[in-house]
C-alpha cells in the first residue's frame, strides 16, 4: 500500500480505539472524514466525454486529511504572499516548561487562548519600547518531533512598525528576547492562575498541588525558551509555517510501515539532532495522534496587530502606500479542477484521448 494510504490504514485498523462516545468529537469526526475521503461514502460527480465516463469522488476537506490539507495549505500560501507587504520580518517561537503541557492538553479551552496571549505580550512590549504597531501572525503548534503534546507558538512579526501618531513607517525594531520571555512567562502563569481561581481549569490534581506546579513552572527560567530569528522575507516563514497550518502533524513520508498491531514512523531526536525510525503500538500511536486533531471552529492561524480583522482594509491599504508598494490583487478562489492543474499539473477532466469531459450528474453518498 502506498504511503498516501498509510494514515487511512492506521485509522481503519484502530477504529475500535477512537470511534467511541468518550472520544473528543473533533477526533471522531476528522478521523472518520479521512477514512471517507475520496470514496463513495461522500458521494461523487460524474463526468463524461464521447469516449469515457469518470467518477470524481467528493473530498472530506478536513484539516487533518493529508490530501485535502495539502491543497488548502497551497491556497493559503498564495493568499498570504499577496496580502503581506515585501518587508523584512522576524520569526519568534514561544515555548513553556513541560510541567504545563498536560494542563493545556486537558484544558483545550485554555490552549486556544495562547495565540492572543502571545500577541498581547509582543504588542505591549513593542508599544512601550517604540510606540508602533506591527504585523503579527501566530501559528499554534501542539506537537514535537516525536508526536508528544508540546504546545508552542510560531510567530511572524514585521521587523518594522507603523507610528500612527507620526503617520510613518519605522523600518527597524529590535526585539529583546529576555524581556519578552519574562512577559510571556508572567502572562501564561497569570492566565492559568486566573482559570484555577475561576474553577475553569480541569485536573485530577488537588488545587494546592496545581498551585505548586504553576509556581515551579514560573521559576524554571531556562525552560521558558524563546527563539528569535531575523529573516529576510515573508516566504521563508510562510513555507515553514505551512507545514503545520492545515495538515496532519506527521508527513506521509514519515510513516514507514503499518500492521494491525504496530506503526513504525520517523521521529525527530532533538538531543542527537537526527531522525530515527520509531516503532509504536497501534493503540499508543493513535493516542499520540488524537490530541493534535484541531477542535471544530478553531483557526489554525491567528492574525493580530496591523493584520487583525479590525485593522484590515483601510489601514492595510494605507500601510502599502507608506511603504511605496502596490497592493497585490487577492488570488481568485480556484476551483477543484484549476487548483489541481496549477499545483499538481494534472487536469482531472481530460480523458485518455485528450478530450475534455463535461459534468453529467451528481450521485449521493453510499452508506456502508
Amino acid at each position: 500500500m502506498g504511503d498516501r494510504n498509510l494514515l487511512k490504514q492506521i485509522l481503519e485498523a484502530s477504529r475500535a480505539i477512537w470511534d467511541r462516545p468518550e472520544t473528543r468529537s473533533a477526533v471522531r469526526k476528522n478521523f472518520a472524514n479521512v477514512l471517507d475521503c475520496g470514496t463513495p461514502a461522500l458521494g461523487w460527480e460524474v463526468y463524461a466525454s464521447d469516449n469515457e465516463e469518470k467518477r470524481c469522488y467528493h473530498r472530506c476537506k478536513s484539516r487533518f486529511c493529508p490530501s485535502c490539507g495539502y491543497r488548502a495549505t497551497l491556497l493559503w500560501l498564495d493568499y498570504q504572499e499577496a496580502a503581506l507587504p515585501d518587508i523584512p520580518y522576524t520569526g519568534i517561537v514561544f515555548t513553556m516548561p513541560r510541567e504545563l503541557w498536560n494542563i493545556f492538553k486537558r484544558n483545550r479551552h485554555l490552549l486556544h487562548d495562547l495565540p492572543a496571549l502571545s500577541a498581547d505580550v509582543i504588542q505591549q512590549w513593542i508599544k512601550m519600547k517604540y510606540g508602533v504597531s506591527v504585523l503579527i501572525i501566530v501559528v499554534p503548534h501542539p506537537f514535537g518531533g516525536d508526536l508528544k503534546f508540546n504546545p508552542h507558538l510560531h510567530i511572524l512579526i514585521s521587523a518594522g512598525g507603523l507610528s500612527k501618531s507620526e503617520g510613518r513607517w519605522i523600518p527597524r525594531i529590535e526585539l529583546q528576547k529576555n524581556a519578552l520571555m519574562r512577559m510571556w512567562r508572567y502572562a501564561v502563569i497569570t492566565h492559568l492562575r486566573g482559570a484555577l481561581k475561576a474553577q475553569v481549569l480541569k485536573s485530577h490534581l488537588a488545587v494546592q498541588e496545581l498551585k505548586r506546579i504553576l509556581t515551579i513552572a514560573y521559576e524554571r527560567h531556562p525552560q521558558w525558551i524563546i527563539f528569535v530569528d531575523r529573516i529576510a522575507s515573508k516566504s521563508h516563514f510562510l513555507l515553514y509555517a505551512a507545514r503545520y497550518v492545515r495538515r496532519p502533524p506527521l508527513a506521509s513520508w514519515r510513516l514507514l510501515a503499518v500492521t494491525d498491531e504496530e506503526v513504525v514512523f520517523v521521529a525527530k531526536d532533538t538531543k542527537r539532532k537526527r531522525l530515527v525510525p520509531t516503532p509504536c503500538q497501534l493503540s499508543d500511536f493513535v493516542r499520540l495522534l488524537a490530541p493534535h486533531v484541531p477542535d471544530s471552529y478553531r483557526h489554525s492561524v491567528r492574525y493580530f496587530g496591523l493584520l487583525s480583522p479590525r485593522a484590515r482594509g483601510l489601514m492595510q491599504a494605507a500601510l502599502f502606500v507608506l511603504l511605496g508598494q502596490s497592493i497585490k490583487p487577492r488570488p481568485r478562489r480556484l476551483s477543484w479542477r484549476d487548483s489541481l492543474l496549477k499545483f499538481f499539473g494534472v487536469d482531472p477532466l481530460i480523458d485518455s484521448h485528450g478530450q475534455t469531459m463535461s459534468w453529467v450528474r451528481r450521485e449521493p453518498p453510499v452508506l456502508a
